[in-house]
């Protein structure tokens, strides 16, 4: 596929509370051994795209490490680059550190692409799919903006604050605005938009000039009546991760096979950077139910329906339920965790139960000592 990747930065109705207070979004873990920002880097690697730029809103150091030179992401660097880009500036306040302001900080990079289209997905949507589909219906409807969205019948409690669609027989987008909850089906927008590059420079520059504040969601809500925008459907699992309760819960989703099968397809890896350690490790009556564990953990308690991530101790007579467990957290003796999420070098010794819900699960700050 011959087109710049973009990954851009979520807006401010995403708060992944807790964990995006020490990495951006896109750099928090998953499934044992993910970062969020895997899935559309995968998908677009997956899909021929070998110059792709991901824009960090701050807090960028996780990101350079995770993601180095992309070699990992199968991306050719003979033909191919991966740049991590942010906003050399200070902004006077955090609402004007748009993702519209940052392409223009980074304009002379996304004008230097020698290519005729241009992708811009954020991060924080997890699903499997080829954009070389979403090009065929591009081209096959002559649309000027092409945008993936998912089908819903909980947009009363879920995917709050992402744009949702109404779309007319042709798929023209008619309206693009906010979810407030009102209608239990909805069409939600994934916030992948396909156009040619020539367009959405011209877009990103009128939406600066129309306001600091844009984001470029915004102009394109603006265009709906000026521009052949259509809506593309995505089939599949499809997951976005805008709060804790929703990162939460699209964890535990993934402990279904079914659920496993539909994101992870051998046609199309998921790539992550790798690292050569000694697997799970069980020491005495160590056992887990129902759950993932990454390589280089230690359990000699109990687990059941949890995701365990890389280098964690569970200890003996320790029992961790519905939960996840990030990388080189420690769970100590006879200590019991329920509906709870566990920062990386977190230590939980000394108080012995934790217990949240689904809505409200327990954060553990990272390298926190309870």
């Amino acid at each position: 596929m011959n087109a710049l990747g973009i990954i851009s930065f979520e807006d401010n109705t995403v708060s992944i509370d807790g964990l995006d207070e020490f990495r951006p979004v896109a750099a928090i873990g998953m499934f044992g051994r993910y970062r969020v920002i895997d899935f559309v880097l995968s998908n677009m690697t997956n899909s021929g795209i070998d110059h792709v730029q991901v824009y960090c809103k701050e807090k960028p150091r996780n990101l350079f490490e995770h993601l180095r030179d992309g070699s990992d992401y199968n991306i050719n660097s003979k033909r191919g680059n991966l740049r991590i880009l942010y906003g050399e500036k200070d902004f006077s306040a955090p609402v004007y550190n748009t993702d519209v302001a940052n392409f223009m900080l980074n304009m002379q990079y996304i004008e230097g692409e020698n290519v005729p289209y241009v992708l811009v997905a954020p991060s924080y949507f997890i699903y499997s799919y080829d954009f070389n589909e979403l090009l065929k219906e591009h081209e096959k409807a002559r649309a000027d903006v092409s945008i993936l969205y998912m089908n819903t019948s909980q947009g009363r409690t879920r995917c709050l604050g992402c744009d949702s669609l109404e779309l007319n027989k042709g798929r023209r987008v008619t309206v693009l605005r906010k979810n407030m909850g009102r209608y239990q089906r909805a069409k939600i927008s994934m916030e992948a938009y396909l156009m040619r590059k020539d367009l959405f420079i011209s877009l990103v520059k009128e939406a600066a000039e129309t306001s600091s504040l844009y984001w470029f969601k915004d102009i394109l809500a603006d265009k709906v009546d000026d521009l052949f925008i259509q809506g593309v459907p995505v089939s599949g699992y499809v997951a976005c991760l805008n709060s804790l309760p929703e990162y939460y819960r699209t964890n535990m989703e993934l402990l279904d096979p079914v659920n496993v099968r539909k994101l992870f397809n051998k046609d199309r890896p998921i790539y992550t950077q790798t690292r050569d350690s000694s697997p799970t490790n069980y020491l005495g009556e160590g056992t887990a139910v129902n759950s993932v564990l990454a390589n280089g953990s230690v359990i000699e308690g109990t687990v059941i329906n949890s995701q365990i991530g890389r280098n964690v101790k569970i200890g003996k007579g320790a029992v961790v339920r519905n939960s996840i467990i990030l990388t080189s957290a420690e769970i100590g003796q006879n200590v019991m965790i329920d509906h709870a999420v566990v920062d990386k070098y977190a230590v939980v010794k000394t108080v012995k139960e934790l217990h949240g819900t689904e809505e409200a699960p327990v954060y553990v700050k990272r390298r926190d000592r309870i």
